[in-house]
């Protein structure tokens, strides 16, 4: 029986960079807020900005995290910066759950079955 099942998640370096790159961005509680504002449509970064007790450059730190992860996209219209949420890369970060929930839960089910054998 191998025990390294988990470690085989990743199809190669590329897509365990870009699973990493999604969970530190969503690790930050000033990003979530952020995505979530996001999730109701485009904003304008000085919008994004606005329930924030932080400069403009450190909001700026925190959108170029959530691009690098692949979770915003940016437009520039004039001077105006525009951000809009993608989607994708949060759907490649619950694939990974479900499937790491869905190994444990049969690690639970087999101790559970082990266990009742050794009552019995």
């Amino acid at each position: 029986m191998s025990l390294n099942r988990m470690v085989k998640y990743s199809k190669n370096s590329e897509d365990q960079n870009s699973l990493d790159a999604v969970f530190g961005a969503l690790a930050d509680g000033t990003r979530r807020a952020i995505l979530a504002k996001l999730a109701q449509g485009p904003a304008p970064v000085s919008e994004l900005a606005a329930p924030f007790a932080m400069s403009l450059p450190a909001i700026s730190k925190h959108l170029k995290v959530l691009e690098r992860a692949g979770l915003l996209r940016r437009d520039k219209q004039g001077r105006v910066h525009r951000c809009s949420l993608d989607p994708a890369p949060m759907g490649e970060a619950a694939t990974w759950i479900e499937q790491t929930r869905a190994f444990w839960q049969g690690r639970r089910d087999g101790l559970d079955q082990y266990l009742k054998k050794q009552r019995n």
